[in-house]
């Protein structure tokens, strides 16, 4: 079952992503902001500067020229101011058009500029009142045929940056205000949405882990895209099934525990009252029968222990350099004649030295349950044959019956606990069903692994691997 959010809910981690990126999208336009309008006015400055310099110096140009031309005197400035103003404009922009508006027609203004004579005294152009403002004056020669005829002086970029203000800098400032604002509009619609998707994704998870700590273990995630928080859906899903699918198996588990201990203690009842009864004598035979079926119980419980040892990690196993070819061998001598009277005949490979790390009690009680398997459910005449490899890469031994076989749809579940393959392979043969989970726990505590498979005798295939045992290990640990 896919999660469905509830309707419009305020996340807390959105609000906080919300706060993070505004925050930091307005401190970096306002980095930008002070960056940019020092670097305009520093550019201002120079831009000023070399304009200014420029006219000037075509200024002083022109007037040398002008002097010449006028037979070397300045008195007609000093009578005429206006045509000072005409001189400057028709020195800085030749021809019949009109000046140029804006910053070029202010760096040209007649006001900015001071005339002075050969023997320095003022023929045209006020000097500023300020006599701190005046001494910063620029000054360049006019000079004709080599000789000084005069000095112009000009205000520097300083003195116009009041006056320039007003008509570059807070144009262009305001221009950079209009980009600012944009960046921060963006920045906030940018963390609206970004917080809002991420503080909704983020929140789904968080309910769907609330409802699966409740036991809700249907709970499922969304899953779209590549992304970390996709995986990160996908494996919540994953651990929900896993939940689920152990809540099932622990309900199968249960019931199936409940049913294995009912048969014997309903035996054990029944024979009981039929003792109080006076239907059946208390003899030898029906208190070998009571034992009988107390000993069954006390396997079950033995195998149950056994299982949640497993289980919990705890299994007690010591792990010790060993033989398991002589282990293997030694065990199966022993049993040749139970399963001869079983109708079994006995075929065996073994190879003469197969050294591990195993716990020799373990292992034989691995060997018995292997053994009661195919003693359960061989029918006679049957066979067993038995084959054990070792290999610097590892030990394997495959472990082989006649018939019945296993359908290949029920092989993947024989090592489940309580489980039984319907038809020849069933419970008429008295197993509990543990024995071959008990067989698939120990070979995993010895660090194997164990795999069915259909055998060519027409029955089951055991094929279990185990580490091996290098020489020089085996020197050390047994010295």
């Amino acid at each position: 079952m896919s999660l469905r959010l509830p309707r419009p809910a305020v996340s807390r981690l959105g609000v906080k992503l919300f706060v993070v990126i505004l925050s930091v999208n307005v401190a970096i336009s306002a980095l930008v902001f002070l960056g940019i309008s020092r670097s305009l006015d520093r550019g201002f400055i120079e831009y000023l500067d070399t304009t200014q310099a420029n006219r000037a110096e075509t200024l002083a140009e022109g007037l040398g020229e002008e002097w010449a031309s006028r037979g070397g005197d300045w008195q007609w400035l000093r009578a005429s101011p206006s045509a000072w103003h005409r001189l400057v404009r028709q020195q800085l922009w030749p021809g019949a058009g009109m000046p140029p508006q804006g910053i070029e027609r202010r760096l040209g203004d007649p006001k900015d500029f001071v005339l002075h004579d050969a023997s320095g005294l003022p023929v045209i152009g006020l000097p500023p009142d300020d006599e701190e403002e005046a001494a910063t004056l620029r000054w360049l020669p006019i000079l004709h045929e080599g000789e000084r005829v005069g000095t112009l002086g000009y205000r520097p970029p300083e003195q116009l940056m009041a006056r320039m203000d007003h008509i570059f800098l807070s144009r262009q400032q305001r221009n950079l205000a209009i980009i600012v604002g944009s960046l921060g509009v963006a920045s906030l619609l940018l963390a609206g949405g970004l917080s809002w998707w991420l503080g909704r994704r983020t929140r789904s998870m968080a309910l769907a882990t609330r409802r699966l700590t409740e036991g809700d273990y249907s709970i499922r995630l969304p899953e779209s895209g590549q992304d970390e928080l996709s995986r990160l859906s996908r494996d919540f899903n994953v651990l929900a099934a896993t939940l689920e699918a152990s809540r099932e198996a622990r309900s199968r588990w249960v019931s199936d525990i409940a049913h294995e201990l009912r048969t014997p203690l309903a035996v054990l009842r029944g024979e009981i009252e039929a003792m109080q009864d006076g239907i059946r004598r208390l003899d030898q035979d029906s208190l070998h029968s009571l034992a009988q079926e107390v000993g069954q119980l006390e396997r079950l419980v033995t195998d149950l222990r056994l299982l949640s040892q497993s289980d919990a990690g705890a299994l007690e196993v010591l792990l010790a350099p060993l033989d398991l070819a002589e282990s293997l061998a030694d065990r199966l001598e022993e049993a040749e004649g139970w399963l001869t009277d079983s109708g079994i005949t006995l075929e065996t490979r073994i190879q003469a030295e197969a050294w591990m790390r195993g716990d020799v009690q373990r292992l034989r009680q691995l060997w018995n349950n292997l053994l009661d398997n195919t003693c359960a459910y061989t029918r006679a005449p049957g066979r067993l044959r038995v084959t054990l490899d070792a290999t610097p890469r590892g030990i394997r031994l495959t472990w082989e019956d006649s018939a019945p076989g296993v359908p290949e749809g029920e092989l993947a579940r024989l090592t489940e606990r309580l489980y039984r393959v319907e038809g020849s392979r069933n419970r008429a043969s008295g197993g509990s069903g543990l024995g071959l989970s008990i067989a698939a726990a120990l070979v995993k505590a010895h660090g194997g692994e164990m795999h069915p498979s259909s055998s060519p005798l027409g029955g089951l295939c055991w094929t279990l691997t185990f580490p091996p045992l290098d020489d020089d290990r085996i020197r050390e640990e047994i010295a």
